[in-house]
Parts: structure tokens; C-alpha cells; sequence
């Protein structure tokens, strides 16, 4: 697999090697002794979620001591997957880097704790799996509004197409927000 470094510490693409011919292709999303050198985590839990043209979510974190890395990729159809650095000693605090995910190009983008996470589906229809290294909890879920004006997010879709849920239509603006990392 190809490990491509991003702008955020401990952010990277994951292009990983496909062995294709007449009948379709193979690779392996994900084999702990490949991954040992580039995550250093046990995952404890894989979501899934099916999504339409338009649909935005996030940006969503976990709060410590729950909070979670995640390693993300889209099985059919195209997003644009984001990153936003939240960890406050960080030099790249409140920066974001974003990357298409589709089944084509089979890429993965690993997030490690203290980055907000949102994805912006581009194509008539996304299923989008992501690993994570702790368990959901309700209590602990953090976001920021995913349309703020200081993060500036250019999420490839038009505004008048944006779907969002109701709970994504109401969280903090980034210099409203406290961070817990």
C-alpha cells in the first residue's frame, strides 16, 4: 500500500494495492501487520452508512475519554472526506484537509483522536464504512458547524443541494467552540 502524508500530523491517505484482471479486482482494506507501521491502534467497531447526492454530515467528534480515531472508505459511490484539526497544541489547529474517497480510487483516510470528521456525498448514492478505537457514546459526542466561515469548507456541492440532519443544523460556530483535545 501507498501511505501519502497530508498537511495534519498523523493524518494520511491510504492507497492501497489492487490486484485486478477480467473478473474484477481484490485488495485488502485493512490487515493489522500492514497497517502496525502506519496506525497505531486496535479497532473496536465498524459503521456503516448509506447516504444520498447532497447529504453532509458532521463535523463530529467523540470527547475524551471516548474520543476515536477512525479509518474511513467508501465501498460504492464518491464523497469528499474531511478532516479538521482540533487539537489545540497543535500547529495545524483549526486547519482541515479534504480528499475524494470513492469505489473507484479505493482510498482510505486515517483520522487519528482530535479532529472533527465530516464527508459531503458527491455521487447519486454513497456507502461509506469507517473502523474506529472506541465504542460509540452519546455523551460524548462533540461538532462544529459544517458550514462555518473561519474553517471555510469547500465541500464541492452547491448550497441549494445540501441535505442536512436536523441535529447537523445546529451545532457551534469554530470560535464558539471549546475544544476538549
Amino acid at each position: 500500500m501507498n501511505v501519502v502524508k497530508t498537511s495534519i500530523e498523523g493524518v494520511v491517505i491510504i492507497e492501497p494495492k489492487i490486484f485486478g484482471d477480467s473478473r474484477g479486482y481484490f485488495f485488502e482494506s485493512y490487515n493489522q501487520r500492514d497497517f502496525a507501521d502506519v496506525i497505531d491502534t486496535t479497532f473496536v467497531q465498524d459503521n456503516e452508512s448509506l447516504s444520498c447526492y447532497g447529504v453532509v454530515r458532521g463535523l463530529h467528534f467523540q470527547r475524551p475519554p471516548y474520543a476515536q480515531s477512525k479509518l474511513v472508505r467508501v465501498v460504492s459511490g464518491c464523497v469528499l472526506d474531511v478532516a479538521v484539526d482540533i487539537r489545540r497544541e497543535s500547529p495545524t489547529y483549526g486547519q482541515h484537509v479534504s480528499v475524494e474517497l470513492s469505489e473507484d480510487n479505493h482510498r482510505q483516510l486515517f483520522l487519528p483522536k482530535g479532529m472533527a470528521h465530516g464527508f459531503a456525498v458527491l455521487s447519486p448514492r454513497a456507502v461509506f464504512q469507517y473502523k474506529c478505537d472506541n465504542f460509540y457514546h452519546p455523551d460524548a459526542e462533540g461538532a462544529i458547524a459544517w458550514d462555518d466561515p473561519v474553517l471555510n469548507i469547500d465541500w464541492h456541492l452547491p448550497a441549494e443541494v445540501i441535505i442536512l440532519s436536523e441535529k447537523d443544523k445546529h451545532h457551534p460556530l469554530f470560535n464558539q467552540f471549546t475544544s476538549p483535545f
